[in-house]
């Protein structure tokens, strides 16, 4: 008698974040999911991220990004990585609003720029910086968000178990907060 044949295992989520004008908080909040991230690791594949050091994106079924835009480089970043992602979650108060970088909307740059170095640095090693930081719709479509400074590692578990299963994901009460 043959053995019934054996089950293909699902595929896995092919995952990759990013960071751009934020303080990295986001992702520290993903990491703070702690031993959940030993379940994570079995249902999902990471492409480029801290947790793998790739430093380019591959093609993605879900881009997690936190920071907002300061200078022409992050826009590069980007619109690079919508690119190579079907879902793409904005996540934190920088990537939705602007955040904490977008104190600096009511100000001149280039009076920042004099104020910090004595005079506009014209280094073509520089990104050239935006008359003001943006938030990620505003350069590309977004398709999910996850508000907080930085959401808590429970939304973040929250959120991808809902991507995992197909789910729309709705963040939970309480994660925009006016304090």
């Amino acid at each position: 008698m043959n053995a019934p044949p054996a089950s293909t295992p699902p595929r896995k989520l092919r995952v990759a974040t990013v960071s751009l004008a934020g303080c990295f908080g986001c992702h520290m909040s993903l990491l703070d999911i702690d031993e959940r991230l030993f379940e994570l690791i079995e249902r999902v594949e990471f492409d480029r991220s801290p947790l793998t050091d790739i430093k380019t994106v591959g093609d993605c079924d879900v881009g997690l990004i936190e920071g907002g835009l300061c200078n022409a480089e992050n826009v590069e970043v980007l619109r690079a990585f919508r690119a190579h992602c079907k879902v793409l979650v904005a996540v934190g108060a920088c990537a939705i609003t602007g955040g904490l970088p977008a104190l600096r909307n009511h100000l001149d740059v280039g009076d920042i720029l004099q104020s910090v170095y004595g005079r506009v640095p014209d280094d073509p090693e520089l990104p050239l910086p935006l008359n003001r930081v943006l938030p990620i719709h505003e350069v590309v479509r977004i398709d999910h968000a996850l508000p907080g400074c930085p959401p808590p590692a429970d939304a973040f578990w929250q959120l991808l178990q809902d991507l995992m299963a197909g789910r729309t994901p709705v963040p939970a009460p309480g994660l925009i907060r006016y304090d």
